[in-house]
């Protein structure tokens, strides 16, 4: 069985095999193995996954059973827009997906958040397994992008949001 806690330094190395390996079976496909090789260097490296852990206004989750990381979430408060928090990363190893995983780290995330009212993420349009996690998870598609993760990055993105307070009726 696996649990939810906020990562630690000490988990960075098995969360970044765990993202190479998610990435490959996922992007492989889409991009190459050459492609995603490179952005999970890029994206993944350990400096970058060190400088999320210690990003204020953020959160770094591991779904850990005693013995493996069966899965990451990591989302941040955006610094562009207000009350709203970004779900930069979800992912389950394949072999641990179907079990739950991804929806309790999810739910988790959306508890770290008591200020931000939207949480927000951007998803490959032909990622559809991840899709379908997000539309059941009650997100909806608000636009696009061509460069998911940043302004030169080349990658289209379905952008998603998902509004986590009630709306209040002004009196």
């Amino acid at each position: 069985m696996f649990f939810v806690r906020t990562a630690g330094e000490q988990d960075l190395e098995k969360v970044r095999a765990l993202l190479g390996e998610t990435w490959h079976a996922t992007y492989d496909r889409l991009y190459g193995a050459d492609k995603v090789n490179e952005l999970h260097a890029s994206w993944h490296s350990p400096a970058s996954l060190k400088a999320r852990l210690a990003r204020k206004n953020s959160e770094f989750l591991v779904a850990d059973d005693g013995k493996a990381i069966g899965g990451m979430g990591y989302a941040a408060m955006s610094t562009e827009m207000t009350k709203t928090v970004m779900l930069y990363m979800l992912y389950v190893s394949p072999r641990h997906q179907r079990q739950g995983i991804g929806r309790d780290i999810f739910a988790e995330l959306e508890t770290c958040f008591p200020d931000a009212e939207i949480m927000r993420l951007e998803v490959d349009p032909q990622n559809e397994p991840a899709i379908a996690f997000y539309k059941a998870h009650g997100f909806v598609e608000v636009s696009r992008t061509e460069n998911c993760g940043n302004a030169q990055s080349g990658i289209p993105a379905l952008v998603f949001e998902k509004r986590l307070v009630g709306d209040s009726i002004q009196l």
